[in-house]
Formats: C-alpha cells, structure tokens, sequence
C-alpha cells in the first residue's frame, strides 16, 4: 500500500473517530457497572436478611404482598434501594469523570444529556409504576417490572453511548419478564439483573475499552 492512499485511510479513520465522539457518549466506565452490581448485591442481601431474618418472615412460596409488610418495613426498603441507588451513582459518576478526563471527553456534552433524558423517561415511568403496583398490595411483581423498565431506559438509552448496552438492556428485560412469571423469587431475580448481570457487563466493558 503506497503512502498516499495510508495517508487517506489514516484521515478516514480519523473523521470517523471524531464523528463517534460527537455522536456517542463514550466515558461510560466499566468499573461503575462493577461497583453497581456489588451494590446492588449487597443492597439485595440486606433485604432477604430483614425480610427473612430479622422479620421472620415465612410462607412457602415467599411470595409477599403489600398487606405482608408494615409501614416500617416499606421504609426500610425503601431506603434500602435508595443507598443502593446513591452509592452506584456516586461511583458511577466518579469512575465516568476519571474516564472522561482520560480520553479528554467533555462529560456534560449534548450527548450526555441526550442520553440522559432518554434514560430518564422509561425509569421515571417505571418509578411511578411500581409506586401503583406497592399501592393495589402487588409487592411480589414490583422486583420484576423494575427490572423490564430499567432494561427499556437501557435499550433507549443505547443510541447515544456503546451499543453494548443495549444488550444489557435486552437482558434486564428478559430477567424481567422471568421474574414476573416466577412469582415468589423476585428478589432473587432482582440480584441476578441488578447485581450479577452489572459486574459481568461492566467487566466485559473495561477489557473491552479501558484496560490498556
């Protein structure tokens, strides 16, 4: 190959690497999703232990309805989630900034907006929801349908960062709608898509774009 026609795949390579940038988030780091699905595991953990344990809680088939569980234990739940959710977004943000700052990415662009809003909506929607499933006493499918609306942010989400989130997407979804049909193990399913799948795609995520 003559030097002048490496010269112009050399330019080629170049407009589509700027053009990637400009149109994907690319900062999105792999060890974020590590540290999520450690939390979320441990945020899992907490729960079958206060649920199981420390409350006593006992029926055969573990499925539990509104009417199971008393104020306190919703707020505890609930806070539960909540320190899962702070603690993987703290993460998330510091280990994106230090992968932004490393490729010289700016992490507030458009596009990182874009991706944000896309998310946004589909987890917004699944929030409310499951507030009016906890509401008509239908505690037992809440772990499922917020795994199938955060597999639809993820899916919705994929076009403005690495398509391999989309797939990650597809596979929330599918766990999902498994633990919607396998009533009484939603938890269960829970850690498997919040917790395992997490660290398995952000491990596959930092060999592929971070490690050197």
């Amino acid at each position: 190959m003559s030097d002048e026609k490496q010269k112009h795949l050399d330019n080629l390579n170049e407009i589509r690497s700027i053009m990637e940038r400009s149109s994907s988030f690319l900062s999105l780091s792999g060890l974020a999703g590590i540290f999520a699905g450690i939390f979320a595991l441990l945020g899992a953990a907490f729960a079958y232990w206060y649920i199981y344990i420390f409350n006593a809680f006992q029926r055969k088939s573990f499925i539990i309805e509104t009417s199971d569980l008393s104020i306190e234990m919703i707020v505890v739940l609930f806070a539960d989630a909540l320190i899962v959710l702070f603690f993987a977004l703290l993460f998330g943000f510091i280990f994106t900034y230090k992968n932004a700052k490393a490729k010289k990415l700016k992490i507030w662009s458009k596009t990182a907006k874009l991706l944000v809003i896309n998310l946004l909506i589909p987890l917004t929607a699944g929030g409310f929801f499951v507030l009016i499933l906890l509401w008509h006493g239908a505690a037992f499918i809440i772990a499922g349908t917020s795994l199938i609306f955060y597999g639809l942010a993820l899916v919705n989400a994929s076009k403005y960062t690495h398509k391999d989130i989309r797939w990650l997407g597809i596979t929330e979804i599918i766990i999902g709608l498994l633990a919607c049909i396998d009533i009484g193990y939603g938890l269960w399913y829970w850690a498997l898509g919040f917790g395992v799948m997490h660290i398995i795609y952000g491990a596959l995520m930092y060999f592929k774009y971070e490690r050197k």
